[in-house]
């Protein structure tokens, strides 16, 4: 028995979430959901946007799967997610992206996983005014030995346990000599600890030329904070789009699970939104709760119900007339 914090979130967030927990209770798996509010629903219920009974639901179960959270205009929050990833240290982001053969797009046969740096870079949020005018501002990028070595070491990890062949490294130490010139002197020296391993290096811009052109020479991707932000999304793009897309926030004691596209609030209550991208961060969390055989039989009734194309959302075929509880079911049929 798993107790999980589940966060449905805003928008079309209860929706998606309610088919995710669906498929994920069909699976087999016992999981006790422990629900818990943060965003817009959380500062209209508790007048905070991320509520104490909620971290202390993740302090307890050290496990979350969150729906697509609206940050809140006015509040002293910059980002629910940011504050989450901090509070817990969740270092690693991972976001796998995968050709499926019914989602026609430029590519057939992407297979790559972005591990991003999740706690510093210039997503640190050291920023401030230098003038009293405001009309001068300063970032401050923070990179780590520490936090450089757990990365790059948890790329490498991820590559061998999941029988992958190369980890390339994306940077801009040809400009950034000390914060991108460090991570790339840590890559340097974890690579020869994985002998098994192919280790590739590129400079961000050209890696995202390459990305484009040619998108198969990648496997497992590894940088820092903000270079990783952008390149999860330009292999989104690669696939499908963020609809497809799931993510977890890894971390040494804690772990998060979550769709990373928007709350979508125009097409909120009108069964109309893609469930996909939370079902399989549901089955990444399966995976992360040593429940491998439950997250493939998931995974495989996703694929074989996306591929068939009949009962999906109309993003994905606009002529079918299956909407988002219908493609839950689906799946959780498919599962049977």
């Amino acid at each position: 028995m798993h107790v999980v914090t589940l966060i449905k979130g805003d928008g079309i967030g209860p929706s998606i979430m309610d088919e995710a927990v669906k498929v994920i209770d069909a699976s087999g798996v016992k999981i006790t959901w422990e629900e818990a509010y943060a965003g817009m629903s959380a500062f209209e219920k508790f007048g905070t946007p991320l509520p104490e009974e909620t971290m202390a639901s993740f302090d307890k179960t050290r496990v979350a799967f969150k729906g697509p959270l609206t940050t809140v205009v006015g509040t002293g929050f910059r980002s629910i997610n940011v504050a989450l990833r901090q509070q817990y240290d969740l270092y690693a982001n991972v976001r796998p992206a995968k050709s499926w053969p019914g989602i026609k797009t430029r590519y057939e046969d992407v297979d790559i996983v972005i591990v991003r740096e999740n706690t510093e870079g210039l997503y640190a949020g050291l920023e401030h005014y230098l003038t009293p005018k405001k009309d001068i501002a300063e970032s401050l990028a923070v990179v780590t030995r520490a936090a450089s070595e757990r990365i790059i070491d948890y790329a490498f990890k991820y590559a061998r346990d999941n029988q992958r062949q190369k980890v390339t490294v994306c940077h801009k130490a040809n400009i950034l000599k000390y914060t991108q010139g460090l991570f790339l002197d840590v890559a340097r020296e974890i690579a020869p600890r994985y002998p098994d391993i192919q280790f590739d290096e590129k400079i961000i811009d050209a890696a995202c030329m390459h990305m484009v052109m040619n998108p198969q020479q990648f496997d497992v991707v590894v940088t820092t904070n903000m270079f990783g932000d952008i390149l999860s999304d330009l292999t989104a793009g690669l696939v499908g789009g963020l609809g497809l897309i799931p993510g977890a926030n890894i971390g040494t004691d804690a772990a998060l699970f979550e769709a990373v596209h928007g709350s979508a609030p125009d097409i909120a209550g009108k069964n109309l939104a893609n469930p996909i991208a939370v079902i399989m961060a549901g089955a990444m969390m399966l995976t992360h709760l040593g429940e491998q055989e439950a997250a493939e039989r998931v995974v495989k009734a996703v694929q074989k119900v996306v591929n068939e194309g009949k009962y999906v959302t109309p993003d994905l075929n606009p002529d079918s007339k299956a909407g988002t509880t219908e493609m839950g079911s689906a799946i959780v049929a498919a599962m049977e």
